[in-house]
């Protein structure tokens, strides 16, 4: 799946404490509800002692995500899911999914002093975590002799084109994925070299 906005590089952890209350705040990148749910099973696994695990996810291009969720996890009601999936959401990034442990510290927070600490935790992770764009890419099918395969190598390397397969038989089938801003440099190429090319727009 390609993607043209930003999403999360990697897995990032980060902690915080807010009056002896340990919040523990990871982000990761998701591109469907089952993976939200993967995380989600290890960080139970990770923290069996917790006392919440909350959450909140976006799949999708910011600001119109084909599926968010979120879960306060036996948190008073809005005061923990609802302040992490705002953070993600102010943040411009898709595919991502924040989880925030806490251990109880003894000092109750109070409503508003919950909602600042999830938010806090969820804005310490997503403010240090890198930050990746993958550009949209769009398939291509080549037919070419066996001395053009090594030309179009060389293409595919300089401009960020991925070569997915190689058949060889009488002439040798390539199928090609190159990001969609480089189809008329394509194009240019296979002409200049005289290639059989199928691309699909």
């Amino acid at each position: 799946m390609t993607r043209d906005y930003p999403v999360p590089a990697g897995y990032l952890e980060r902690e915080t404490e807010v009056k002896k209350s340990r919040f523990i705040a990871r982000v990761a990148p998701v591109s469907s509800r089952d993976e939200v749910k993967v995380w989600l099973e290890q960080a139970h696994r990770d923290h069996p002692d917790a006392r919440h695990i909350c959450w909140a996810y976006q799949i999708g291009r910011p600001g119109s995500a084909a599926e968010a969720g979120m879960n306060d996890d036996g948190e008073p009601s809005g005061t923990a899911g609802k302040p992490i999936l705002n953070v993600i959401q102010h943040k411009d990034m898709g595919d991502v999914l924040v989880m925030v442990v806490r251990y109880f510290g003894g000092i109750k927070l109070g409503a508003g002093g919950l909602v600042r600490a999830y938010a806090g935790a969820a804005e310490s992770v997503l403010s240090a975590v890198e930050r990746s764009v993958q550009q949209p890419m769009i398939p291509a099918d080549v037919v070419m002799g066996f001395a053009d395969e090594q030309p179009l190598r060389h293409w595919c390397e300089v401009h960020d084109a991925v070569l997915e397969s190689v058949e060889y038989g009488a002439s040798v089938r390539a199928r090609v994925a190159l990001p969609e801003h480089q189809a008329d440099a394509f194009v240019a190429f296979c002409d200049a070299q005289k290639l059989d090319y199928d691309l699909e727009r």
